[in-house]
This record gives structure tokens, sequence and C-alpha cells, in this order.
């Protein structure tokens, strides 16, 4: 009689993980911003809301061309999302589970405050990327204009960037943890960090017009686990480091430095901030050239968010 059971027991557990609809994710690099939903697979938050996640790097435009041809189900990225929706794409923000940057501004030793770098030279990877959006508000709430008093080099990665601090190439640059640990190991320093700052949304889901009308409860299940995933992240500090060693392919040391200078800024109910998504929407325009008004709802659909918040007992904020 046990052994008929034992077979059914494993019957029943391998129907449950065949029966488990199966999701593509795409994400753009290795970054801690973007641990939410892999942690979510990895933990098992994907299988409780019965999907099978495959995660997919990929770049961010043609990420968003394979989203709106029904290619990938999601991407994480909402920046150029926002961007892509301003221009006509049909694709749109569902959820958001880091509503701001976790970028630092790192810079020379010398530097005690942000109106130092006034006339001096930022390094960036690229010149057109999120660091350089990031960089610009940063500059822009410390009272500085980004487009006449702060020049702008391309250095490429980080370890080139610091390289060219160290040699007074520059006098500063910026990158999302652990660029902070790492700077402060070569005797820079940190002068202001952009999640203290102001809300700029970093990651999320993003989906397709057509996603969000025929699958409204496979949305729904995948943003509950990144719900999940979130709160595990906040909560679960030596479970989350060994996945961030893992994922992010990083040792032990930095991924505890990660986790200590990242784990605030995951939110706790996949909200998308007013006044975060307002700023998206106004870089997107700035990017796309486009002077019209473009109201939320054009780029964000929060509306399957919202079920899922209420079938967690999450309240309406």
């Amino acid at each position: 009689m046990r052994i008929i059971w034992a077979s059914l027991i494993i019957l029943l557990l391998h129907s449950s993980v065949q029966a488990a609809d199966k999701i593509r994710i795409g994400f753009p690099d290795l970054a801690a911003s973007f641990l939410s939903l892999p942690l979510g697979q990895k933990r098992g938050f994907f299988q409780e809301e019965g999907l099978q996640a495959e995660f997919i790097r990929i770049n961010p435009t043609v990420a968003l061309a394979a989203l709106a041809s029904g290619e990938m189900d999601y991407y994480t990225v909402i920046g150029p999302a926002v961007a892509a929706a301003i221009r006509g794409l049909p694709v749109k923000v569902v959820a958001c589970y880091m509503p701001r940057a976790p970028i630092a501004l790192i810079a020379r030793p010398e530097f005690k405050s942000v109106q130092e770098l006034r006339g001096k030279t930022v390094g960036l990877n690229i010149l057109g990327g999120a660091l350089k959006v990031t960089a610009r508000l940063i500059f822009r709430h410390f009272g500085l204009d980004p487009d006449k008093e702060i020049k702008f080099l391309a250095n490429g990665p980080l370890e080139a960037r610091f390289a060219a601090v160290s040699k007074g190439l520059t006098a500063g640059t910026l990158g999302s943890p652990p660029s902070d640990f790492l700077g402060k190991k070569m005797g820079f320093v940190v002068l202001a960090r952009a999640h203290e700052l102001f809300s700029y949304p970093v990651s999320g889901l993003v989906a397709s017009a057509k996603k969000i009308k025929e699958k409204p409860d496979e949305m729904k299940r995948a943003i509950k686990a990144g719900i999940k995933a979130n709160g595990y992240i906040r909560q679960n500090r030596d479970g989350t480091v060994p996945v961030m060693v893992e994922w992010l392919k990083i040792d032990k040391e930095m991924a505890a430095a990660t986790y200590e200078s990242i784990v605030k800024v995951f939110n706790e109910d996949g909200g998308l901030p007013e006044n975060g998504i307002r700023l998206l929407i106004e870089e997107g325009k700035r990017q796309a050239k486009v002077e019209r008004e473009v109201s939320a709802a054009e780029v964000a659909d929060l509306s399957i968010l919202k079920e899922a918040q209420k079938a967690l007992g999450i309240r309406e904020r």
C-alpha cells in the first residue's frame, strides 16, 4: 500500500511540474537591480504560482521588439520600455520591483561634495545609457547644469572607469552595487546615492498590450511571484546572498556588501510611484524629441498589479 501511495505522490508531483506554464523573461545584464525575478525562480515563488520562468539576457532594443512580436513574454527594464511606448510601441509597464535607482556617484577623495565637481569630467560606460540619465538627475538635484557644467566621457566598463579616476583623467564615475564597495576599497568616496534623492524606477515587469489583454491570469501570477521575491529579499539576508553569489557571479564578501547597499531599494508591493513614472516619461520624451503631453496610462497599466496586491493581502497605497 505504501508503494502505491508513494507512486501516486511521485506521479502528482511530476504532473504539477509538467503542468507549469512556461514563460520567457528578458533581462539586460547581470546586475543586482534585476535580482527579484531570478531569485523568485530560484526560491520557488514562480513554481508556487504554477509558472516556470526562463531568463534570457538580451539588450533592450531587441527585447522590446521581441516583446511586441510575442517572441518574449516579459522584460524587466522599465526606462527603455517607457521610451518605446512613447514612440508608439505597444508595450506597457505592469509592475515595478525597484522604484529607485541604486546608483552611486563615486569620486576621488579630494572632492567632498557634488558641487565641487562643477567643471570636472565624469566617466560613464557609454554616453547614451542609464548611467548618464541618472548622472544628469543627480547633478540637477544639487543645482548643477549637467549640459554646461559637467563633462561626460565614455570610459567603458567599471574597471576602466576606476582606472581613469585613479589616474586623474576623470574626477569620478557612477555605478550600481558593488561599485560603491569596490570604489571605497580603492580609496574613493561616495558623494551621492540616487535612491536617496529621487524615485526613478529601474526594474519590474513590462508586457505587450496583447499579452495584457489575452493573458491577465498568467501576468497576475508572474507579478505575485515578483512581489513574493521582494519580500524574501528584504527579510532574508542569509537566503538572498547565496543567490547573489550564484547569479551575479561574485564572491560572498562582494555579495554581502551589495546586499547591504541595495536591500532597502526593493519595494514591498510591486507598485510604480507616480513621481517616478513622471520622471521616466519626461526622460522618454526628451530622448524621442516629443513635446506633446504623455499620460501615465500610455506607458503603464497597473490594473493587474492591483489584483495581485489584493490576492496577496496588500492594501492599496
